[in-house]
């Protein structure tokens, strides 16, 4: 119980980590410019 309690905790923190690194490099309008030219250059 305590084992599968851990697990569940520590993955909401990935996820959350993860979340707030993606909102973090949204933040900088470089970075969509830099993401958008990379995706588009795949066409």
């Amino acid at each position: 119980m305590k084992r599968q309690r851990l697990a569940r905790i520590s993955a909401w923190l990935a996820a959350s980590a993860v979340l707030l690194g993606v909102f973090a490099m949204y933040i900088q309008p470089d970075f969509l410019v830099v993401l958008a030219n990379q995706v588009w250059a795949c066409f």
